[in-house]
C-alpha cells in the first residue's frame, strides 16, 4: 500500500519506504450473498448499537449531528471497543480500553449495490478516549499517575466493503503527550490507512480482522513517526520511528428511512 503515515510533513530520511500489498481478490461474502440483504442486516444491526450503547461513559463530549442527508446518503455510525492497543518504535505495545469512542458520517449510497460504501465522518462527532492509567496498561501495569496521551482526531473517511467487510478509512490524528500541568509535549501527527487487511512498515506489522455480520472488525494501522521540536520526546521515542496502532470497532451503515 501507499505509505502507510507521517508525522508533521517533514519525511523521515530513517524509514524505508512502506508498501502496502495488494488486497486479494474476496472469494467469500462476510454478510451474505446479495448486496441488497446486506443493506438490510447493517440496518439492523446499527439499531442494536444504539441501544446497547447508552450506558458508556456519559463523561464524553456530545457527538455533533453528522452533515444534512440528501438523497443516496447512508448514514454510518463508528463505535470503538475495548481490547485495543498502541505500539511504538520496539518497545513492547501498549494495552488500550477505547471503549466509549465513537463518530458519525454519511456515506455515499451510489455503489450501494455493488456493496461498497464511500464514508466520511464529521470530525466534530469524532471522539477517542485518551490514553491515561485509567484505560491504559503498559507491561501489565497501568499508566503512572498523571500521565496522559489525548487523541485528537482531525480525519476520518474512506472506504466499507459490506459485502466482503473490507474496511479501508484514512486516519489524521494529533497525539498530545503531557505529565499533569508539569510537562506537555508538542503534539505528534498521525497519518496512516486504518485497515481490516494488512499493514507494514519497516519495524512494524500487523493483519486486521474484517467486519462480521454485525458490523465488528479489527483495525490496524502503521504510521511513521517523525521528530518533534522536544529533545526529549525524540530521545525517549528514538525519533523518528514507526508506530502501529489496533483498533477494535464496530461500524453500522444505515439505510435512509
Amino acid at each position: 500500500m501507499a505509505p502507510p503515515g507521517s508525522i508533521s510533513s517533514a519525511a523521515s530520511s530513517n524509514i524505508p519506504a512502506q508498501h502496502k500489498p495488494a488486497n486479494p481478490k474476496n472469494k467469500s461474502c462476510a454478510f451474505g450473498a446479495q448486496p441488497k440483504y446486506l443493506h438490510r442486516q447493517c440496518k439492523k444491526a446499527a439499531v442494536s448499537v444504539a441501544c446497547t450503547g447508552q450506558g458508556e461513559q456519559r463523561s464524553v463530549p456530545a457527538v455533533a449531528a453528522p452533515q444534512e442527508a440528501r438523497a443516496g446518503t447512508l448514514k454510518v455510525e463508528f463505535r470503538t471497543r475495548d481490547g485495543c492497543g498502541l505500539g511504538i518504535s520496539r518497545y513492547p505495545d501498549f494495552t488500550y480500553n477505547a471503549q466509549g469512542g465513537r463518530g458519525v458520517g454519511v456515506g455515499d449510497g451510489s455503489g450501494a449495490d455493488s456493496g461498497t460504501v464511500l464514508v466520511e465522518f464529521d470530525v466534530a462527532s469524532l471522539y477517542i478516549p485518551a490514553m491515561s492509567g485509567a484505560t491504559t496498561k503498559f507491561l501489565g501495569l497501568p499508566l503512572p499517575p498523571f500521565l496522559k496521551i489525548d487523541i485528537l482526531p482531525e480525519a476520518l473517511g474512506g472506504s466499507i466493503d459490506c459485502t466482503s467487510g473490507q474496511v479501508d478509512l484514512k486516519f489524521r490524528s494529533r497525539f498530545c503527550f503531557s505529565v499533569g500541568s508539569l510537562y506537555r509535549a508538542p503534539p505528534l501527527f498521525v497519518d496512516t490507512t486504518l485497515t481490516t487487511e494488512e499493514s507494514s512498515g519497516a519495524i512494524r506489522r500487523g493483519t486486521g480482522e474484517r467486519m462480521d455480520s454485525e458490523g465488528r472488525c479489527k483495525l490496524v494501522g502503521v504510521a511513521v513517526v517523525d521528530p518533534i521540536d522536544d529533545i526529549f520526546m525524540n530521545t525517549f521515542l528514538s525519533l523518528p520511528t514507526e508506530c502501529i496502532a489496533y483498533l477494535n470497532a464496530t461500524i453500522s451503515v444505515i439505510e435512509p428511512t
